[in-house]
């Protein structure tokens, strides 16, 4: 499970572009200087974003990129799909052995398709496969729009408080994990 460079800086461009846009295209190389990433590595993401349809180009002299949707109809989820981002932690738990392990063979010498089936290995999968599905959904149920109304606020808002808190400042918490 993680999250990488290529994801979050996709989420941090996005943000740049819904804080500067204000309806009017943005230009990669404004978002670079502002957010200190190579503008070849954004010119990527946004080959990316575009493709998936959450952002829009704009040729031309004041060209650049805007949002295609609005900011609340864009989620976090949306964006790292775009970009190939998965961060599901249950996606590699298929029950092969690990190296080191004999893998058993037939009479002939041909592998036999050897699987981990016990309970602590279905019980981790299980719970790794619910553990995805609760990312995904806070993912999927927080917007471009949810983290601007959050950074606006947080000027109002003591971050000594929310650190000690242990709930999201951004959403409510999503709940427990039920096995």
């Amino acid at each position: 499970m993680r999250l990488t460079s290529k994801g979050r800086y996709a989420v941090r461009a996005m943000l740049d572009l819904t804080f500067h846009s204000n309806g009017n295209p943005v230009r990669l190389q404004e978002i670079s200087t502002r957010q200190s990433i190579s503008l070849h590595y954004l010119e990527q993401l946004f080959r990316k974003l575009r493709t998936g349809k959450v952002v829009k180009s704009v040729r031309g002299p004041g060209g650049g990129y805007v949002l295609s949707r609005s900011m609340d109809e864009i989620s976090i989820k949306d964006v790292l799909d775009c970009v190939g981002e998965n961060i599901n932690p249950a996606r590699d738990i298929l029950g092969i052995p690990s190296s080191g392990i004999e893998i058993m063979k037939d009479e002939s010498g041909n592998e036999i398709n050897a699987v981990v089936d016990t309970k602590e290995f279905n019980l981790t999968k299980s719970y790794f496969e619910n553990l995805g599905t609760i990312m995904q959904d806070y993912l999927a149920t927080t917007t471009l729009g949810d983290l601007m109304r959050k950074t606006k606020g947080a000027d109002a808002f003591n971050a000594k408080e929310a650190n000690t808190a242990n709930t999201s400042s951004i959403r409510a918490n999503v709940g427990e994990v039920n096995q």
